[in-house]
């Protein structure tokens, strides 16, 4: 049998050039969508992003990890949470619908109506795909989801500009969704060659129902949490300045879930089949912290730092009230791949339970802070929205040290030489750059400097975990080392 290490690398390597390539290509597209669309474009299709995200969820009710909680889940399992997803998705689009006129009047903008409908199609789509993907994901599939992600992505960000350079404006940013979720399900049932089947029996649902109904919530919360700040915007600001929100948040989005998703793609399956060996799995966590900490830090980091070149070289300078919002966000999004890594332990040790009250803790204190904050400006709240995930991972490693005895110091250790590194790099290059004026040079010079010295300083530390790294990339050998 494959050995865990073994396919646990090669998953970890086929996540990153998914989330990579998949990064990548938004970048290029959303750099190209961004110059010739408007704010006003992206606020609107931003304000349907949590009726999208909160109606998957509902459709999905958390049966995608209850399925890989399962040892090993079977067709009628699979099958019945296939035809579940397929209901609850196309009553979902019904409702929505018909509720489209009520969100237009809610937010005050008229287009809503009829663009809503077309993007609300993407919840019944999305619906049929889910049990294929799940499939994928528990066999740890990665290289066939990044070439599902990839020809995705492909597909649906020629269609975006096509329509937007016809003059489609908002439009394009629908349909570009609507043809990423289509084209992705065909290559998901392609790859898998899975199928559903009649007659449908749904009686499978009641065993994974006590698990996934908190999955059910604790995902929609999540999602909530993820975008309550657009939608109170969206209420409270003009749509130009949501639509500059939105730009940050994307740019900060892609930089942290590069990470995230890579993790997230094999930490839950195998944290799973790790076992009950205490001792192994916490050997298993140490490493994914100390990896996560590893690229998370320089990364975010580095995106504040060149925020404002990165920002006026590719989207042009009507984007550029979006940089001290984008510079903000990036210091919490930076502690967001492990605050995910963390949720992924407590969810393989079956504690959906915990990730619930937890999840609905941070939801509550980001509508708080974000309405008491209001009175202050956008600024003042993106601000305490970032603090609170920098703060929140203190929470949610208490509720971790309740299944896995980790050490504080443990956990420090893992992290904050990281974190501390990573920050001397970015100041150290933003004062050595400083004398730098034109916008091209200054950027690469920040990017290769900061490169060099953060790699100089893992060098003089001695960190294992960039060794293991280069000898996963440069030497197959390694990676039984490892």
């Amino acid at each position: 049998m494959e050995n865990l290490k073994e396919k646990t690398a090669r998953s970890i390597a086929w996540g990153a050039v998914n989330n990579g390539a998949t990064q990548v290509l938004n970048l290029v597209f959303g750099i190209v969508l961004a110059r010739q669309l408007s704010e006003t474009d992206y606020g609107l299709v931003a304000l349907l992003t949590i009726f999208t995200a909160l109606a998957g969820c509902i459709q999905a009710a958390g049966f995608s990890q209850a399925l890989a909680n399962l040892r090993p889940p079977t067709h009628s399992d699979y099958n019945a949470v296939f035809w579940f997803n397929v209901m609850a998705g196309v009553s979902m689009y019904i409702l929505l619908f018909f509720s489209a006129p009520l969100i237009a009047g809610f937010f005050r903008q008229p287009e809503l109506t009829a663009v809503s409908r077309l993007v609300f199609l993407t919840i019944p789509i999305s619906a049929m795909g889910i049990v294929p993907n799940a499939k994928l994901w528990i066999e740890m599939r990665n290289r066939e989801m990044a070439i599902t992600a990839i020809i995705s992505l492909l597909f649906s960000g020629a269609t975006g500009i096509w329509l937007a350079y016809h003059g489609y404006a908002y439009w394009s940013l629908a349909w570009q969704q609507v043809v990423f979720i289509s084209v992705g399900n065909v290559l998901r049932y392609f790859f898998t060659r899975w199928h559903p089947t009649f007659p449908i029996d749904l009686s499978p649902i009641r065993k994974m129902l006590g698990f996934s109904s908190k999955m059910l919530l604790t995902n929609m919360l999540t999602v909530a949490s993820q975008n309550v700040q657009t939608f109170i915007f969206g209420r409270l600001l003009p749509i130009g300045v949501v639509g500059q929100f939105n730009q940050a948040n994307k740019w900060n989005t892609m930089g942290h879930s590069f990470i995230s998703g890579t993790m997230a793609q094999v930490a839950q399956p195998v944290l799973t089949n790790v076992g009950d060996d205490d001792n192994r799995r916490l050997l298993v966590l140490r490493k994914m912290l100390r990896f996560t900490a590893f690229v998370s830090f320089p990364l975010m980091l580095g995106l504040a730092l060149v925020a404002r070149e990165f920002i006026v070289i590719t989207i042009s300078d009507k984007w550029l009230p979006c940089v001290p919002l984008l510079q903000i966000l990036c210091i919490g999004g930076a502690f967001v791949p492990l605050q995910v890594l963390m949720q992924n332990y407590i969810i393989s040790r079956g504690r959906s339970d915990i990730h619930l009250y937890l999840v609905s803790l941070q939801i509550v204190l980001q509508v708080l802070l974000t309405l008491s904050l209001a009175p202050l400006g956008i600024t003042a709240m993106v601000t305490a929205f970032s603090a609170l995930n920098v703060v929140f991972l203190a929470v949610w490693y208490a509720a971790l040290r309740r299944l896995q005895p980790l050490k504080l110091t443990d956990l420090l250790r893992d992290i904050v030489p990281f974190l501390a590194v990573a920050a001397a790099v970015m100041a150290a290059t933003c004062y050595a750059t400083g004398w730098i004026e034109s916008l091209w040079p200054l950027l690469i010079a920040r990017i290769l400097l900061a490169a060099i010295l953060y790699f100089i300083a893992m060098h003089l530390l001695h960190a294992a975990i960039m060794k293991e790294c280069l000898q996963f990339i440069f030497n197959k050998d390694g990676r039984q080392k490892t």
